[in-house]
């Protein structure tokens, strides 16, 4: 049996199944998708195209995948001399002081610049992009992303401000789903030689192990990079890119509640666009009503269900052969698609409800609710965790010692 179409009718199944559980978990299949921080959209990366999107182009905060800019220059140094893959690093003070998700390692110890990369592509390490950022930015990581905000205006990321090498908050650090796309885009085009790096599972350095972060690897056929992020302002994104039947797509999702929301949404976005390609999956799909107008009903919403069942009548009026060439398949979908199909995505439903991040518990002073008492609380929130696993990790406020004015200090 051809193990193509056995590939294709079981993930034609996971769809259908995430329709039947969907709808007996109404609850579970919004959870953030959808929400005031959701944005997604999917790229044909040979050409740009957008194939569709929901609010891609509106104002988000990048998190980790700030961290594709900063190998984006780290790459762009290596080209010119600037920087060696066997060069040393020297950690600063500054730089090991970044919150988690970090390598630790402490001031004064060196890293090479090729460890480095895999620091942050598997680690998403805070320390080691400080430390990078700082080194191309002459001593100071401000000058770094002013550097970095001006390299991603030049290559199309017309709407993204960086304000750090790493990610961590800052109100003013400001992209698009669409430009952090188009970064994905930029980074295979214009380092074939280092793309690679984003595709790494795993690492070892020396006696630390590094996992990579991005589950998608393992997860669905045919991802081969990039990768993931999260803050709280922004919930869990990523930056995906997979291939099949020699067609690449790009998708980029941001406001997902949990890794696992995440990953399988962008899982059923990319499921969608390949159909739309006629690629692997999408020609069998398109031959299997209704189960297919159901699944493509989960992924993407009517819209999508009503403008499959157009390119369906459309290749059998024609008389096409079973197997449709992806190029051919594609004008189809254009012409036919109606616009708000191109424009919208509505939230993917989920198998199964994802498990519930936890969050380190939140220190909260026992007197005082003015300025001093919130910025307290502040301090014990969320900042980064880089993947979005199981646990959010949280750096603890300090404890503030108060001294009994009445006994004076032994």
């Amino acid at each position: 049996m051809d193990m193509s179409f056995v590939r294709a009718v079981r993930r034609l199944g996971l769809l259908a199944a995430s329709t039947f559980l969907a709808a007996a978990l109404p609850g579970a299949a919004q959870a953030q998708i959808g929400s005031a921080r959701y944005a997604a959209v999917v790229i044909e990366p040979s050409t740009g195209q957008v194939l569709f999107g929901a609010h891609a182009d509106a104002p988000r905060h990048p998190a980790s995948l700030t961290k594709m800019m900063t190998l984006y220059m780290v790459f762009e140094a290596l080209r010119t001399g600037e920087l060696r893959l066997d060069q040393r690093l020297v950690m600063t003070e500054t730089a090991a002081s970044r919150p988690p998700s970090k390598l630790g390692l402490p001031p004064g110890r060196t890293i090479s610049v090729e460890n480095a990369i895999y620091a942050l592509v598997t680690k998403s390490a805070n320390d080691v992009a400080s430390l990078l950022g700082e080194t191309l930015g002459g001593g100071s990581e401000a000058r770094f992303a002013q550097m970095m905000t001006l390299r991603a205006r030049a290559i199309g990321m017309t709407a993204t401000t960086f304000r750090n090498a790493s990610g961590l908050p800052d109100v003013e650090q400001i992209t698009t789903a669409h430009d952090m796309a188009t970064l994905g885009r930029r980074l295979q085009r214009d380092f074939p030689e280092r793309y690679h790096y984003f595709g790494t599972r795993s690492h070892q350095m020396g006696t630390i192990s590094l996992r990579n972060h991005n589950r998608m690897l393992t997860e669905y056929e045919g991802v081969d990079g990039i990768k993931t992020g999260y803050i709280h302002a922004s919930g869990f994104n990523i930056v995906s890119s997979a291939r099949r039947d020699n067609v690449r797509l790009i998708v980029a999702v941001f406001g997902g509640s949990s890794w696992v929301e995440r990953d399988r949404h962008a899982a059923a976005l990319l499921e969608r666009g390949f159909a739309q390609m006629g690629a692997g999956g999408g020609a069998v799909m398109a031959r299997s009503a209704p189960a297919a107008s159901l699944a493509m009903a989960a992924v993407g919403g009517t819209a999508a269900a009503a403008t499959l069942r157009r390119v369906r009548a459309t290749r059998q009026a024609r008389v096409l052969p079973a197997r449709v060439v992806p190029a051919r398949a594609a004008a189809t979908a254009r012409a036919t698609a109606p616009a708000a199909a191109r424009r919208a995505v509505a939230p993917a439903r989920l198998v199964r409800q994802a498990a519930p991040v936890r969050v380190a518990r939140q220190a909260v002073p026992a007197r005082g609710t003015g300025r001093v008492a919130v910025a307290r609380r502040a301090s014990a929130t969320v900042i980064e965790q880089g993947d979005g696993g199981t646990r959010v990790r949280a750096t603890p406020p300090r404890k503030v010692v108060r001294r009994n004015p009445a006994r004076p200090a032994r």
